[in-house]
């Protein structure tokens, strides 16, 4: 049977927490702890705070180096770094927490943590994971995405407020997914996979800063080649700026925060709509151009079009010329036969009688030949000569002629104009 409780001593808070310090000094006076650096902050007072974590990552310590030890220590503190710290265990007593005070520490040598990061780091690398030449560019103006991260992250309305702000237009499907713990990898590895089927044109795995323990689901070789594995574009927002893990490098684009994920999947709304106008004033600018242009040629077409008699002064100038050179080949040719006859007549008169008789004879058959081939002997008996009225060429037969076609008509006495109504082809 208990005691009762009056028979206790009561203590009061600040009482026990005193002795049960004080039984810590006594029973752990000065002492040597070995882990792994964790969650390191630096006080602006500069004081260092950090976790001290089993390798196995089975326990922690939280411990605090004040400005004077921190000082003169040689080994600069980082995070994922095992040291060996001396010191002494005592109790925060404003909380109530355990602490160890550092006053002194060492190297250790790497994290295990660290240590197992780069090891995974090389193989992923060596098969080829990371290369910039699997990565595919990002679809620059989408119409749905995909964020994969916690309902309870803060990333999440990061990633939302962001959207809504910069494209509100761009519709958003979140795929809810542990992001941290040991049962976290499988479970986004699968998320990945079910967003990769969806009807979105980018997939953003986000999640916000953390220590490297708390981000270390996004190191699992589960989760990278998930990534790399995902049909969609990938963009990986994980922690803050200076938080790297193994999805950043095997995404096709690495956001420093789930913020700046939101920014890079999706082009500000602003900044399409500055692109379209600036498209609109070009596409305007040419079409004015281009009707100006096609403006004045319909001018200079018109102003040809009211003057038909210029045109075709240049045709008859030709058609004249022509003419001009008909009429002198004819008379050339004219006065050479009658310059042969002249020489024949006087050959005839040198001839003895006989001899003359013949070339008399032979004369008058080229006189008489000549004046049956003489045009204007064929004229003068009714007949005309044809010439096309545009170009001036003779016309020999009906098969050149066609209904409405211009002829001259030379005649013995002049020349008349004709108009062909019918063309009558002689049969066969």
């Amino acid at each position: 049977m208990s005691r009762p409780a009056s028979l206790h001593r009561v203590w009061s808070v600040a009482g026990l927490v005193q002795a049960v310090s004080d039984a810590l000094g006594a029973r752990f006076s000065t002492c040597v702890v070995r882990g792994e650096i964790s969650g390191l902050t630096r006080a602006a007072s500069g004081h260092a705070y950090f976790t001290l974590k089993d390798e196995r990552g089975q326990a922690s310590l939280r411990c605090a180096m004040f400005r004077r030890a921190l000082a003169q220590t040689a080994v600069p503190l980082r995070e994922g770094q095992v040291v060996q710290a001396l010191g002494n265990l005592s109790v925060y007593e404003p909380r109530g927490e355990l602490q160890f005070i550092v006053e002194a520490l060492e190297q250790a040598g790497a994290g295990a943590l660290y240590e197992q990061f780069l090891r995974l780091k090389a193989r992923l690398e060596a098969e080829g994971l990371f290369d910039a030449a699997r990565k595919r560019p990002i679809t620059p103006f989408p119409r749905r995405l995909a964020v994969v991260t916690s309902l309870a992250a803060a990333a999440l309305h990061d990633v939302l407020t962001a959207l809504e702000r910069r494209a509100p237009h761009v519709e958003v499907q979140v795929v809810p997914t542990p992001v941290q713990g040991p049962e976290a990898p499988p479970q986004i590895a699968d998320a990945l996979n079910r967003a990769g089927r969806m009807d979105v044109d980018t997939v953003l795995l986000c999640r916000g800063g953390g220590s490297l323990e708390d981000l270390w689901a996004f190191n699992d070789e589960r989760v990278v080649r998930a990534v790399v594995a995902c049909p969609l574009p990938v963009v990986v927002g994980v922690g803050h700026e200076t938080d790297i893990t193994l999805a950043d490098f095997a995404a096709d684009l690495r956001a420093p925060t789930p913020t700046a994920a939101a920014e890079l999947a999706a082009m500000a709304q602003a900044d399409v709509l500055a692109g379209l106008d600036g498209l609109h004033d070009r596409l305007r600018q040419r079409t004015w151009q281009r009707l100006d242009a096609a403006a004045q040629r319909l001018d200079r077409l018109g102003m040809r079009l009211t003057r038909p008699a210029r045109a075709l002064a240049p045709h008859r100038q030709q058609l004249d010329r022509l003419q001009h050179r008909l009429a002198a080949a004819a008379r050339l040719r004219l006065l050479r036969a009658e310059h042969r006859l002249s020489h024949c007549r006087q050959l005839l008169a040198a001839c003895p009688p006989r001899q003359a008789a013949a070339l008399h004879r032979r004369l008058e058959g080229l006189a008489g030949r000549l004046q049956a081939l003489d045009p204007q002997r064929v004229l003068e008996r009714g007949y005309a000569l044809l010439t096309d009225g545009r170009s001036g060429r003779p016309v020999a037969s009906a098969a050149a002629l066609h209904a409405g076609q211009t002829l001259q008509a030379r005649l013995a006495d002049g020349a008349a104009d004709v108009t062909v109504d019918q063309v009558r082809p002689r049969p066969l």
